[in-house]
Order: C-alpha cells, then sequence, then structure tokens
C-alpha cells in the first residue's frame, strides 16, 4: 500500500496553511508503541565502498540522543567483513562489527555506496532476516538500492539521491520511487534522499520513537535551524536574483524566520511576515520557497506543532493553553492539525510522550 497522505483546506496560518501530512509519511498512530525498555539497538550497514559523510550520520543523530540523562540508542556499524574497507574517498575506516550486529539490532540502517551493482548475498541475507523478524528497516541515498536487492521494497514507496532515482525506477520496478521526497516512511521501511537528507531521517525516527522534545535536543545539538518533512523537496527552486527581488544579492529571510519563531502564539498573517521582510507578499512567497523549500504558512503551521509537541511532552498546561501558546487559539484547531499530521489527539500523544519531571533536588 501506498503511505498514508491526507490533506485539508487552508485558510489561514493555524488552521490549514498546507495542513497535510508531508507525502511519504505515516502517522505514528498507525505503528505499535514506539516505546521498548531497554536502549534500542541500531544497525549501521556499510556496504563498500561508502560514502564517509552517511556512515557518520546515525552515530552523530542516534548517539546524541538521551533520556534522562542517559543514552536513548546504542549503535553499531557492521559490515560483511570487519576491518579496513573501501570508502567513495581518501580517508580510511576501519569497521568494527560483523553481520552478527544486525541480528541484534531493533533497527537497521544502510548507508550510501558508491558502488549499486549486487550488493554482498550474506548482507542480503541478513537484511531479509532482520526484517522477517520485525526490524525496522531503513536507509540513506544509495542505500536503497541495497535494500531493493534484498525485496524489501517491493510494493513499497522510496526515495534516494534525485541523481540516482532513475536507476532505481528503472531496475527495480515493483519499487514507488518518489524522485523529489527528502525521505520516506512507509511502515516497516524508510529511505532517505543523499547526504543531509539522512539526517532529516534519523531525526524523524527520533521523534518517532522518542517525541518532538528528544528530536528537537538532537537537532539543537547538531546546529539544525529548524525540523524538515520528509515531502519537502531535495532541491530548491533556483533561489530569486536581487532583480526578481527588490533586494540585495544574498539577502535572507532568516531574520524573519527567527521573529516568527518568538511570536508563534501571535495570529500573523503572510502581510506581517511580508512587512517584517520589508517585501511584497508575492515576493515574500517567491524568496521564502527558495530558501526553505516551501511555503511561509506552511512552515509557521510546521513550528507551531513542534512547539505544540514539546510543550505537550514536557508540561503540565492543559490542551488549550498549549493551543494558545502555539498560535492554534482554540483546542479544536491544535487536535485537528496534530491528527492530520501525525495521527494522534493531543491528549494521545501527550500519554504516548509525556516524561516526568525530574525531581527538584
Amino acid at each position: 500500500m501506498p503511505p498514508t497522505t491526507r490533506s485539508a483546506p487552508a485558510d489561514s496560518p493555524a488552521d490549514g496553511a498546507a495542513a497535510s501530512r508531508p507525502a511519504g509519511v505515516r502517522p505514528i498512530a498507525s505503528r505499535p508503541a514506539a516505546r521498548s525498555t531497554g536502549v534500542h539497538r541500531v544497525a549501521v550497514v556499510a556496504v563498500p565502498p561508502v560514502t564517509a559523510f552517511d556512515l557518520t550520520i546515525p552515530d552523530l543523530v542516534f548517539g546524541s540522543a538521551e533520556l534522562d540523562g542517559a543514552p536513548a540508542y546504542r549503535v553499531r556499524i557492521c559490515t560483511a567483513e570487519p576491518g579496513p574497507i573501501a570508502t567513495t574517498g581518501s580517508l580510511r575506516i576501519v569497521v568494527p562489527h560483523g553481520l552478527e550486529a544486525i541480528a541484534e539490532a531493533d533497527t537497521v540502517l544502510v548507508t550510501g555506496s558508491a558502488s549499486r551493482a549486487d550488493a554482498d548475498e550474506r548482507i542480503l541475507a541478513a537484511l531479509r532476516t532482520a526484517a522477517d523478524r520485525g526490524a525496522r528497516m531503513a536507509s540513506i541515498c544509495t542505500g536503497a538500492f541495497v535494500l531493493a536487492q534484498a525485496g524489501l521494497l517491493d510494493g513499497h514507496s522510496a526515495t534516494t539521491y534525485w541523481v540516482q532515482a532513475g536507476a532505481l525506477e528503472h531496475r527495480f520496478p515493483k519499487v514507488r520511487v518518489l524522485p523529489h521526497a527528502l525521505f520516506v516512511d512507509d511502515g516497516p521501511v524508510l529511505t532517505s534522499a543523499g547526504l543531509t537528507a539522512g539526517i532529516d531521517l534519523c531525526l524523524h525516527m527520533v521523534r518517532t520513537d522518542h517525541g518532538a522534545a528528544v528530536a528537537n535536543a538532537v537537532a539543537r545539538l547538531a546546529a539544525l535551524s529548524e525540523v524538515r518533512e520528509g515531502g519537502r523537496a531535495q532541491l530548491l527552486p533556483t533561489p530569486v536574483t536581487a532583480a526578481d527581488s527588490g533586494s540585495t544579492a544574498g539577502s535572507s529571510l532568516a531574520a524573519t524566520r527567527a521573529w516568527a519563531l518568538a511570536r508563534l502564539a501571535e495570529p500573523l498573517t503572510l502581510a506581517d511576515l511580508a512587512a517584517h521582510a520589508g517585501v511584497s507578499v508575492r515576493t515574500l512567497n517567491r524568496r521564502f520557497r527558495a530558501e526553505a523549500g516551501t511555503t511561509p504558512l506552511h512552515w509557521l503551521l510546521t513550528q507551531r506543532l513542534e512547539q505544540a509537541r514539546e510543550l505537550l511532552e514536557s508540561t503540565e498546561l492543559t490542551v488549550d493553553r498549549v493551543a494558545a501558546r502555539t498560535g492554534f487559539v482554540t483546542a479544536d484547531s491544535l487536535r485537528r492539525h496534530l491528527l492530520l499530521r501525525i495521527g494522534m489527539t493531543p491528549r494521545a500523544y501527550r500519554a504516548h510522550f509525556a516524561r516526568p519531571a525530574p525531581p527538584r533536588p
């Protein structure tokens, strides 16, 4: 089945600014409970020659996630033949673990490789066994080719580095390739585009497992300014020129985004954002898409939802107060948007992800 998507009409920044769930992202409520006892075990599979950057992403993201001051994940990098492995660059990498790490893992993640030919059959067999026992399967960049060779993407939606999307679609016709998505979450398998999109995918998995507060804390440690949804395009439109925008070359809307983030409780409109940026509404929309890959109102809605999720997890504020603090105005509005985006009501989300406040000294 294709990944679940739904949409709703938009008529205000809080009550419907492109409120549809991003393509390729399934609601949390459609999955079994994400929490488990103990540390979540992640096996990162290196298929040589590996892309070194891709290989570092899971350790960076999952290794930074903490629950009550303790590590939330244990990451093991593995390959068919432990020891030095080939990379796409000049770095020398030693992989310490063999494929037994896959047998022990709750999540198995295949990273990008310069080789898209037939992968080692030992790796493919280990991936199939892990999928059969219910492990979460994922890939970064061209790691999708390995999942496809194992037959794990048949009948599913997936993405990969946009340059190789056509090759993936041609070679594996049973896979529904979404070439422009940053990442795709299609139930038991998740795939991402190349390089930094792998960070977005790993943050998405942390957020699914442990909620927005934990994922956003990791994002801040990684100096990421905002959460990016899977439906966002890999390639942003060509930035407008100074002549198009009526502004100086190299100008940015970062200051306007920061200004809006500090005022999420206020009823911000397109006119308010444009006035702060000193441009027309039309120019604001054009430049926002060029810089952020989405519309101003959809970006604003996403930031409000992120803040609402953090408040639901980390405070005892009523749903009405959370809605008021995040610009949704009413609990009904917040409930509707949270259901559309992640498939959970505010109360259900709080019950699933809320964490007790730390004891007072």
